[in-house]
């Protein structure tokens, strides 16, 4: 009776992991570290795409401190004068996860509603960083 009961669980576990797209392999998390600036955010932008093209289902969560919150900034523009909000939008909407530095932000006394919408503060973009690698298992990437 265990062994049977044993072989239903797991089947319908294997049926829900199947069912639900996920692999009997655990995605890879990736954190993107940025505190460089907007030169910084415009190669890291364009790695997440290119992350994402290779292996679709990666969870990407950006956390930005220090100048590399300023690409999630209203208005914030690269070096030839276009706006990051587009390419911070379609991101997000492929699932990755922008997240910002409440210190950073009281530091530089910029309000909260200077971020994109899709910014979400944390509160401290080093601790957040530090939880995702020890708690989480994602991996850190700082292009």
């Amino acid at each position: 009776m265990r062994r049977t009961l044993l072989r239903f669980f797991v089947a319908a576990l294997i049926g829900m992991l199947v069912s639900s797209g996920v692999s009997a392999e655990e995605r890879i998390k990736v954190v993107y570290h940025l505190v460089d600036g907007l030169d910084q955010a415009a190669r890291a932008l364009a790695n997440i795409r290119n992350h994402l093209r290779a292996e679709p289902g990666v969870q990407i969560v950006v956390v930005a401190n220090g100048n590399g919150i300023k690409f999630l900034l209203k208005g914030a523009q690269d070096r030839e004068g276009k706006p990051f909000d587009a390419a911070v939008s379609a991101l997000a909407a492929q699932g990755v996860e922008f997240r910002v530095c409440r210190n950073t932000m009281t530091a530089h006394k910029i309000p909260e509603s200077d971020l994109l919408p899709e910014a979400r503060l944390v509160p401290s973009g080093v601790a957040e960083v530090a939880r995702l690698q020890a708690r989480e298992g994602f991996v850190y990437l700082r292009p």
